[in-house]
């Protein structure tokens, strides 16, 4: 019975040890993209995924940094590696959209953001990017409407977009 309990303290203290290491990394990636490096920033938060493979944050954060270098399909696996874990994650819906938008998977983003309106139907950001997903299936008047609701619900960029596609 003492073994089992050293044992026990042993398993407790090297998993407390692991998710400080995960921790640790994740912020010292926090600094990196804080100042714009995003590649390091990359690196950093695959080690904080390797130490702990259900460290949310650090897929959803490693999501946003991919986007920042433009590398928007390994934003795509992410994103959904976060949306896996927690499927009421909004954002990660509406960042998994826009990045459909930058690969021109305008059907999958449109999912995406009627996902993330469906669990906060008061997002404005997710109508805004959806009416950009619309107007790139060619669905100008659903675009218009997508963007009208977003300036209704405070959205003030949305009213420049209104104005610049002539929306009537």
């Amino acid at each position: 019975m003492k073994y089992l309990s050293l044992i026990l303290s042993i398993a407790f203290l090297s998993a407390q040890s692991l998710a400080q290491n995960a921790d640790s990394f994740y912020n010292k990636a926090e600094i990196k993209s804080n100042t714009g490096n995003y590649q390091a920033a990359v690196v950093l938060y695959t080690r904080a995924i390797k130490v702990n493979p259900k460290f949310t944050r650090a897929y959803y954060k490693r999501a946003f940094a991919h986007s920042m270098l433009k590398d928007y399909a390994a934003a795509v696996k992410d994103y959904s590696a976060v949306i896996s874990k927690n499927p009421k994650h909004t954002w990660s819906y509406i960042s998994r959209g826009s990045s459909y938008n930058k690969l021109k998977k305008y059907d999958l983003a449109v999912t995406d953001f009627d996902k993330a309106l469906e669990i906060d139907p008061t997002n404005q950001e997710a109508y805004n990017n959806r009416g950009w997903a619309k107007l790139g299936l060619d669905d100008k008047k659903g675009a218009c409407k997508d963007w009208k609701k977003s300036r209704k619900m405070g959205n003030g960029e949305a009213k420049i977009i209104l104005e610049n596609n002539h929306c009537k």
